[in-house]
C-alpha cells in the first residue's frame, strides 16, 4: 500500500494540469483502495470530476443529486476522512441513494487553503481503519498538488480585473493628454469607427437564368418520357409523349362519320335531279362535311402535339419523371424546364431580419456545399421589394445575381450566399442585430 501511495503522489507531482489531478484522484485511486465510484466537488464549481466520465454534464440527475450530496456533507464539517452512510442525509436525498451508490461512503474534505471542496468514495464493503488512513494521507497530498494548480474561474476574471486595472491606472508622471487610459480610449473609438463591409449570409443556389418552361399542350395522360433529368438535349428532339389512344380514338370516329356526311350528300345530289325538294338539304349536308374534315384536322394537330419536342438545345431540369407517367395533366400544367448552357446565375434568399440596403451591382460570392474552396463570383442583379414565403415557412426577400465569369459547376447546387453591401462603422457591423433586438423586445 505504501508503494501505491508514494506512485500516486509521484504521479500528482507530475501532472499537467487541474483536470488531469481530477481524473487522477477518481480513477486511479483504485490502486490505492477499491472502490465502486468516486467524485471530485468543488463548492464554486459543482461536480468537477467523476469516474469513468470523460466530461461531467452538470445537468444530468446524478451530478444534480450528488451536487445537493456534497453540499450537504460540506456543511456537516469535517477535518479528516469521514464515514457516512444514507441515515447521515436528509430524507430527500437518503430515499435516491440506492438509485445511485451502494452502502458506504468516504468523504475526504479539503485540506488545502483557499480550495473549498471535498472528494466522495462509495463502496460495496465497509472501509478499514487501514484504508481510511491510507485514503486520508492520499488526499492531503492530493489537494496540496490542486491547491497549487488549480485557478478558480472567479480568481482567474479577478486577475485579469487587477491587471487590467493596473495598466489603466492614473500615472502622475504623465500629463492627461499622455495617460494611458486616455489612449486606449482613443485606440477603441479608432477600431469602433473603422470602415468595414457590411455582409449578410443566406442560403444560395446556381440556378437557370432565363429556363424554358415546357407546358403540357392538350389535356390527357403523359405515357412515356424520352428523357431523363440533368440530359442534355437537341433542338426538335424528343422529350415526353401523351397516350395516343383516346385521341386515334376519336379521330377513327370523325373518318366514318366524314364517309357517312359524303354518302348523304351524294345521294341527295342524285335525289335533287329528278326531286326539287331535295336541293335545300344539299347545303346543310356540305357543311356537316367541312365540320368532320375540320374535326379530323383537329384531332390530326393534337396526335402531332401529343408528342412534345425539344424548341431548343439545353439542359433538362425536372424531377423523377416516374412521377408524371400515367398521371392526367391540364392544358398550360408545367412539366419540365430546358435551361440553356452557361446561361446560369446565383439566387438567394436574404432573411427578413437580414435585409439590409444592397445595390445594383454589389459583389455577391456563393460557397458551394459541395466545392466549399472555390466561391462563385457574381453581382447583384435585382433584390425583391416583397418578401415571400419559402418551402420551410420562412418570408425572405429573392435575390438574384449575374455571374462574373462562366462556372463548370452544374445548376441546382445550393450552399451559402454571402452578399456585400455598403461601408459601414465596425461598431455598426457589431452591434446591428443586438440592437435590433434589443429595440424589438423594448419597443423603442
Amino acid at each position: 500500500m505504501m508503494g501505491a501511495l508514494s506512485e500516486l503522489a509521484r504521479r500528482s507531482r507530475q501532472a499537467g494540469s487541474d483536470r488531469e489531478l481530477g481524473f487522477l484522484l477518481v480513477n486511479d485511486t483504485l490502486d490505492l483502495a477499491h472502490y465502486r465510484q468516486a467524485a471530485l466537488w468543488l463548492a464554486d464549481e459543482g461536480v468537477w470530476s467523476l469516474s469513468g466520465v470523460v466530461q461531467v454534464d452538470a445537468n444530468v440527475p446524478y451530478a444534480q443529486w450528488l451536487d445537493a450530496v456534497a453540499r450537504h456533507l460540506q456543511t456537516m464539517g469535517s477535518d479528516g476522512p469521514r464515514l457516512f452512510s444514507a441515515l447521515d442525509l436528509p430524507p430527500e436525498l437518503a430515499d435516491q441513494w440506492a438509485q445511485w451508490w451502494p452502502e458506504n461512503g468516504l468523504w475526504l474534505a479539503s485540506s488545502a487553503p483557499g480550495v473549498t471542496g471535498g472528494a466522495v468514495f462509495v463502496s460495496d464493503e465497509s472501509w478499514s481503519q487501514v484504508a481510511t488512513e491510507a485514503m486520508h494521507e492520499w488526499s492531503e497530498v492530493w489537494w496540496h498538488a490542486f491547491a497549487a494548480m488549480h485557478r478558480p474561474r472567479m480568481a482567474r476574471l479577478r486577475g485579469w480585473r487587477g491587471r487590467l486595472s493596473k495598466a489603466l491606472a492614473w500615472q502622475a508622471d504623465r500629463p492627461w493628454w499622455r495617460q494611458r487610459r486616455l489612449l486606449v480610449v482613443l485606440l477603441l473609438l479608432a477600431v469602433m469607427g473603422w470602415p468595414v463591409r457590411l455582409t449578410v449570409l443566406a442560403p444560395g443556389e446556381l440556378v437557370p437564368s432565363s429556363p424554358l418552361v415546357i407546358r403540357a399542350p392538350l389535356d390527357g395522360v403523359i405515357d412515356v418520357f424520352h428523357i431523363q433529368p440533368n440530359q442534355p438535349v437537341q433542338a426538335q428532339q424528343p422529350l415526353f409523349s401523351f397516350d395516343e389512344m383516346v385521341i386515334q380514338s376519336r379521330r377513327d370516329v370523325a373518318v366514318q362519320a366524314l364517309a357517312t356526311a359524303q354518302t348523304d350528300y351524294r345521294q341527295t345530289s342524285q335525289m335533287a335531279l329528278s326531286d326539287a325538294r331535295a336541293k335545300p338539304q344539299l347545303g346543310l349536308l356540305l357543311g356537316k362535311i367541312e365540320e368532320r374534315r375540320a374535326e379530323i384536322d383537329y384531332l390530326q394537330e393534337q396526335l402531332t402535339r401529343a408528342r412534345v419536342l425539344a424548341p431548343q438545345a439545353g439542359v433538362v431540369l425536372m424531377d423523377d419523371p416516374s412521377e408524371w407517367i400515367g398521371k392526367p395533366v391540364a392544358t398550360g400544367e408545367r412539366i419540365l424546364r430546358i435551361a440553356i448552357l452557361d446561361d446560369v446565375e446565383v439566387e438567394a434568399w436574404v432573411p427578413m431580419a437580414d435585409a439590409v440596403r444592397l445595390e445594383v451591382g454589389d459583389e455577391v460570392s456563393l460557397y458551394l456545399s459541395a466545392s466549399p474552396l472555390s466561391p462563385v463570383t457574381a453581382t447583384l442583379r435585382y433584390m425583391a421589394h416583397e418578401a415571400v414565403q419559402r418551402p420551410d415557412g420562412a418570408y425572405a426577400y429573392r435575390v438574384r445575381a449575374a455571374l462574373s465569369g462562366k462556372t463548370a459547376h452544374r445548376v441546382g447546387l445550393k450552399g451559402t450566399a454571402k452578399l456585400q453591401g455598403g461601408w459601414v462603422p465596425l461598431a455598426y457591423w457589431m452591434f446591428r442585430r443586438p440592437w435590433a433586438t434589443v429595440r424589438a423586445y423594448l419597443g423603442l
